[in-house]
Order: C-alpha cells, then structure tokens, then sequence
C-alpha cells in the first residue's frame, strides 16, 4: 500500500492546519478520477472530488487549531510540527511507502524528520512538489484543502462576519483582523497570534490608542 501526504493551512494567521493522508493500494483509481494538485482545481471541482476519493481510499485527517500551533511553536518549529503530524498519518496508515509534499527548503531533511518519529517499517519518500507529480498527494490535497475551507466557514458563521480566506496575504482577512483588534483590543477566536501580521496589527493598534490618549 502507498500513501501520500500533504497539508493546507500551513501560513494563514487565522484557522487550523489541515494535514491529509491518503492510502491506496495502487494510484490508478486515483488517476481515473483526474486527481491533481488542488490549487489547478476551482473549489466547485475539489467539492465534487472530495467524496469521491473517500469511497475508494483509506483517509486519516488530522486537524491542529490555532491555540495549538501558537503553543507548540514555543517549542518546535513549524516545520517539525509539520512533521510530527505527517509521522502521525503514515502511522495511522501503515503503508509501504509515504510520499510526501516537503515542508522543509530541504526535501531530504524533511523526510528524514518525518523518518526519525516513525516505529512503523514505512518509507518515506519526501519532495517538493509531489502534490503535482503523485496522485496519492494530489488526493490528499484536496481533502486537506476541502476540510480547512469547510472550517473557515464555520469560524466566519461562528464569528458573523467576513474573514476571508484567513491567509496573509488577503486584503479581506487583513481588514477584518484591524477592525476587530480596533474595536475590541483582542485577538479574534481561532487567530494564530504568534504570527507576525497578528503581532504587527495588535502593535500598531496600541500606538494608535497611545497617540490618541496622548493627544
């Protein structure tokens, strides 16, 4: 059996990471449902995909929330949290084979991470890139990214207001954390607030209240 892994989630400063393993006995399943890396596919497509990958594969899905992931990066880096994760799956999964998409500049180090945690006899095959060139991690790609929209959803319903993607680089997710911060001087629920951009905004809101009390 083989199995690819791969994650969504990884940089936003709102949600959780969302890390997928997908197992198989031979990818040609996979490739009869036209499978690829689920950023080539519109969210419609990864919808229609998604239920179909479950009927004919083993899925173990491992979600770590925003609370987490501040806490654990006082201790470990992003990456080898990734990593953890990752060991985790190929352990659920207990295939022959792992590929993974690396996390990790270094591809082999990555694995050999993912190597060191494992006490299953899995190998672990880890490259950039490999959620476009095996259909196991593209698979596992669009899960993952299916679950991590999924939970947006459901924090922007819980919350009751637009958040956006929750990413970085989103003008609306960025809007939406300066005017809650504006407003309410704390972080929103599920906000990873070790990252920068929440740092920076939760700063800037500061010196701003500082400059108007001053004045």
């Amino acid at each position: 059996m083989i199995c690819g892994i791969d994650e969504a989630g990884r940089g936003p400063v709102i949600g959780p990471l969302v890390v997928c393993g997908v197992a198989v006995e031979s990818d040609e399943c996979l490739r009869k449902l036209g499978v690829k890396d689920s950023k080539k596919l519109s969210a419609k497509r990864r919808e229609e995909l998604e239920p179909e990958i479950r009927k004919v594969a083993r899925i173990e899905v491992v979600e770590v929330p925003a609370e987490e992931i501040d806490a654990m990066r006082e201790m470990i880096t992003m990456n080898e949290l990734e990593a953890r994760v990752f060991a985790t799956i190929v352990e659920r999964l207990q295939p022959e084979i792992a590929y993974v998409d690396a996390a990790d500049a270094n591809e082999l180090q990555f694995g050999r991470m993912i190597q060191a945690q494992l006490r299953c006899s899995a190998r672990t095959f880890s490259q950039h890139k490999a959620d476009e060139n095996f259909p196991v991690v593209s698979a596992a790609s669009i899960i993952a990214k299916v679950v991590r929209d999924a939970r947006i959803a459901e924090i922007e319903q819980e919350i009751g207001e637009p958040i956006g993607s929750g990413y970085t680089s989103d003008p609306k997710t960025v809007s939406f954390l300066k005017s809650w911060i504006g407003r309410k001087g704390t972080f929103p629920p599920h906000t990873r607030r070790s990252w920068d951009t929440a740092q920076n905004i939760m700063i800037l809101n500061g010196l701003r209240k500082l400059d108007t009390f001053e004045g």
